[in-house]
């Protein structure tokens, strides 16, 4: 499983020009489910981006302060893309990325379990064209 995570002020997601998930400051999250994947790493990598600590204290400086900590919110998308091979020629090779039945499934309890959380959770909607906008606060993106 790949994640990028990106530090926002705002974000949103539109399907067929309605806006269907959007949130304030918080964290975008690009999800991408690959073959292979597992239950046991979705709450793994869960656990690990509901405490990172990605936003300044009041003081400024160091990233002192977790999502939850400052308010924020987590808007999650589900980015098959980001499983492309492009070692080989110029066309991406999707051969890691998981089937779509089995990446829903998993991309669905990734959201079920970062929802359990204390922060408000939006998303994308699975496998359809979407339109992601954003400010970036920073630009801060990480990549797990």
């Amino acid at each position: 499983m790949k994640t990028v995570l990106q530090r926002v002020k705002e974000a949103k997601v539109i399907v067929a020009g309605e806006v269907i998930g959007a949130i304030g400051k918080g964290v975008l999250i690009f999800v991408a489910v690959e073959k292979g994947d597992t239950a046991e790493q979705v709450d793994a990598l869960v656990k690990k981006i509901t405490q990172l600590r990605l936003f300044p204290s009041p003081e400024g400086g160091r990233m002192d302060l977790a999502t939850f900590e400052v308010n924020g919110e987590f808007l999650v998308v589900s980015q098959f893309t980001l499983a492309a091979g492009l070692d080989n020629g110029n066309r991406p090779s999707f051969d890691h990325a998981a089937p779509p039945e089995q990446a829903e499934k998993l991309y669905e309890y990734f959201v079920a379990q970062i929802k359990k959380g204390p922060c408000r959770v939006a998303t994308g909607k699975f496998c359809a064209m979407m339109n992601v906008s954003l400010v970036n606060d920073g630009p801060v993106t990480f990549i797990l």
